[in-house]
């Protein structure tokens, strides 16, 4: 009983030196960085004497302990040449594929389709294009189409006129594949409204942004190789 109670008090005592120094950690980058977003989290690194700083959702950086310091970048374990700061941005930014709202997408199926995938994309986006020509490489996925115009008024046009389309598929498809112009159309393009507000609730920043089926998001352009091993790596929700 004596050692559980030693146990536990020193435990206690860590806790509150832990909750100490955090506090010191976020007054002094507050006040000595007035422009710095409000800090959502602070806790340690897996580096000793490091700790993590966590703004804006999924963003980190790192500092001493005491903020005196701070650094930015990746930190690497190099037993496992594992990039730890990835690692983590990619936990804290997974998103839930099960509560996307797919019915605000269309959907691009290759093959039997088994296999789930979700992109979020502006119609004149360069790299969201390139990445079509990476998806005609894939077998056997289903394809969730999140129109996001985030490039300016152009862009809330095509997709609208995208999402009114009678064959929204093959319509988009030969837009962004072909440059084949999108027909001008009308209809409920409130779904158009759902996906930006719901890009600012996950702070997609930019498109092409990926979700995969376990929750991952990759961020930009990635080739077809690099798909299927994401893919493979994940199991319809």
């Amino acid at each position: 009983m004596k050692r559980f109670l030693c146990t536990a008090l020193m435990a206690l005592s860590l806790l509150g030196v832990a909750h100490a120094q955090e506090a010191t950690i976020r007054k002094n980058l507050t006040e000595r960085l007035p422009n710095l977003p409000r800090i959502d989290d602070i806790s340690k690194a897996p580096m000793p004497g490091l700790w993590e700083v966590r703004i804006n959702g999924s963003e980190i950086f790192y500092t001493d302990g005491e903020g005196n310091f701070i650094l930015q970048g990746s930190l690497i374990d190099t037993r496992t040449r594992t990039d730890l700061t990835e690692q983590r941005i990619n936990q804290l930014s997974a998103v839930a594929f099960k509560d996307l709202p797919l019915k605000d997408a269309f959907v691009i199926t290759k093959g039997k389709g088994t296999r789930q995938l979700a992109v979020f994309e502006d119609p004149n986006c360069g790299f969201c294009k390139r990445l079509h020509r990476e998806f005609a490489k894939l077998d056997n996925v289903s394809i969730h189409i999140f129109l996001l115009p985030v490039l300016g008024p152009d862009s809330l046009e095509k997709s609208r006129n995208a999402w009114c389309a009678k064959d929204r598929t093959r319509v988009y498809l030969d837009w962004m594949l072909n440059n084949a112009p999108i027909p001008k159309a009308s209809c409920d393009t409130a779904a158009i409204d759902r996906n930006i507000a719901l890009g600012r609730q996950l702070a997609i920043r930019g498109t092409p942004a990926l979700v995969f089926a376990n929750g991952q998001r990759v961020p930009g352009y990635i080739p077809a190789e690099r798909i299927e091993a994401l893919l493979a790596e994940t199991k319809t929700p």
